[in-house]
């Protein structure tokens, strides 16, 4: 069944797009002030809450609160000039970029967020290469302006010697710190000067000045700095790459914006250009190669997420879904691939960080959140009673740290057994146990050290369970990818273990890189694997 033209055209307002950036680079104020122009939030908050008392709308589990970094990501959606956006903000925080990366996998076009005064860090360069994996198109916001920045040629230099990827500035600052004056619109040809946004939590007044106009150059820029503009317009026209939209939307070239999300300046001229260059959703792939055309099929979604006890009132799991073709309806039974089973999809929400909207309806493009009893698994389909799609799994990352979890009051058995089965099913910690033993003795891997911090406080806040890590010194973690091997003749190095994970497959633990080839010398025939596929 091909879809009605009023699905068609919802489908083409929708824009889904990941905000990726390093951690402290602006990233949560950035996804406020989207907001605010989206009119979802009347007033932004300071995202630490410093002038402003209020915590970032999208920062909601507790531990977020505290630190002011985002752990999890969470899913926004507003109407801005008559498209309908959904932002996915992702964690920045290095010790959560697979949960980053899943993220990535649900969006059509990501964000890149800089800090003006570093360039392109550590954790922007992980993102990127998951972006260009992926090969969605990149946006790139340069923030903090308002602050003393780098030069901006060489900010531009640094994007493409680290991140391999040609850009195209689409408007250029005028200053930076205190003498930030506004910006240059390349396309329109004329600057945008910024007044008093009251800190930022409202929209500011901007003045549009012509190249022409001598006398509000003067009163608002100042000669020598509109003298230094004219120099680099120049040699930006001699030397930028030409802005192609092809190639940005095959990911090869970004279109670079400059602003300052603290201050409000720049953000809308981004959100508006963005709009014009961003696609509407994009055909998935599915396993077995087909591309789902999200216009011409019926529905189909993915679950890329999955998330315990959003409402602490509630004991819930919730499952987070893309839509990737096809209108959603919530009175009509679809399928889950994987078990096979029909049935209506358990209170169908959207998410405002922690308030929810119950919905009715949703087209592709949107995220959409579903009461889970625990038959989700990330990466699994669901589809129309008679369809048969099933979506490309998302990998699993190969823990780097690993530690023996006890915990300190072996009363609490149950609970503590349900929270941590329960967390692992988010896919934040992955956790093992000794191969010949039970639940006893439980591992947890992960692949960024803060995640045990997570892990004990929401061990602690959500099910009152106090636990015990002990750090374990192995870094390099195998799948046994033989079928019916038995583990007791594998004969291994000195520091190996030998575990398995909650679904009984067969892993390895080595302490030493070295030590994973001379275990596969050792035992002819033996296949290990870094990742697994879910």
């Amino acid at each position: 069944m091909s879809n009605t033209k009023e699905t068609i055209n919802e489908i083409n307002k929708r824009r889904t797009f990941a905000i990726i950036s390093h951690p402290d680079a602006g990233k949560t104020t950035l996804t406020e002030k989207f907001l605010l122009y989206g009119g979802a939030i009347n007033m932004a908050g300071s995202v630490k809450g410093k002038a402003t008392a209020r915590h970032a709308v999208s920062d909601w589990m507790e531990i977020e609160k505290q630190r002011g970094i985002s752990v999890t990501s969470s899913v926004l959606q507003f109407n801005f000039e008559g498209c309908c956006i959904n932002i996915l903000d992702t964690p920045g925080h290095q010790d959560f970029s697979e949960d980053t990366y899943r993220t990535l996998m649900a969006a059509d076009s990501a964000v890149m967020v800089i800090d003006a005064s570093k360039g392109v860090e550590a954790q922007t360069r992980k993102l990127f290469k998951v972006c260009a994996m992926s090969h969605i198109p990149i946006f790139t916001f340069i923030n903090k302006l308002d602050r003393d920045a780098m030069d901006t040629f060489d900010l531009l230099d640094d994007i493409e010697n680290n991140l391999g990827i040609a850009t195209c500035p689409m408007n250029w600052p005028i200053g930076s710190g205190k003498n930030f004056k506004g910006i240059y619109d390349r396309r329109e040809g004329h600057i945008v000067t910024f007044a008093d946004t009251q800190k930022g939590t409202k929209e500011g007044t901007e003045t549009i000045i012509d190249l022409t106009d001598k006398e509000g150059i003067e009163t608002h820029v100042g000669d020598e700095a509109f003298e230094k503009l004219q120099g680099e317009i120049e040699l930006l026209d001699g030397a930028g790459a030409e802005y192609d939209l092809e190639r940005v939307r095959k990911g090869e070239l970004t279109p670079v914006f400059f602003g300052s999300a603290l201050q409000n300046f720049g953000v809308e001229l981004f959100l508006h250009h963005f709009l014009k260059m961003a696609t509407p959703p994009m055909g998935r792939t599915s396993a077995d190669g087909e591309m789902i055309d999200p216009f011409e099929r019926d529905f189909t979604a993915f679950v890329f997420k999955i998330q315990a006890n959003m409402n602490k009132a509630h004991r819930d799991r919730v499952a987070f879904m893309r839509i990737c073709s096809g209108r959603y309806d919530a009175n009509k039974e679809v399928k889950h691939v994987q078990s096979g089973k029909v049935m209506r999809l358990s209170q169908p929400q959207q998410l405002m960080a922690d308030e929810r909207k119950i919905l009715s309806e949703a087209y592709a493009g949107d995220i959409m959140g579903v009461f889970d009893p625990g038959i989700f698994a990330i990466g699994d389909t669901v589809c129309m009673p008679k369809d048969n799609v099933v979506y490309q799994g998302i990998p699993t990352f190969a823990p780097e740290h690993f530690a023996r979890v006890r915990q300190v009051d072996t009363m609490k058995r149950k609970q503590f057994v349900k929270g941590i089965s329960q967390i692992a099913q988010e896919g934040a910690i992955q956790i093992f146990q000794e191969f010949n033993t039970g639940l006893e003795e439980i591992i947890v891997g992960v692949v960024g050290i803060l995640q045990f911090d997570v892990l004990k406080f929401r061990l602690q806040s959500e099910y009152n369970v106090d636990i015990i890590l002990e750090n374990l010194p192995y870094e390099h973690i195998r799948w046994v990818d033989n079928d019916n091997i038995d583990m007791a003749s594998i004969i291994g190095t000195s520091d190996m273990k030998k575990i398995k994970d909650m679904h009984d497959r067969p892993l390895l633990l080595f302490v030493n890189e070295w030590s994973v080839g001379m275990t596969i010398e050792r035992n002819e025939g033996l296949m290990l694997s870094e990742f697994k596929r879910n």
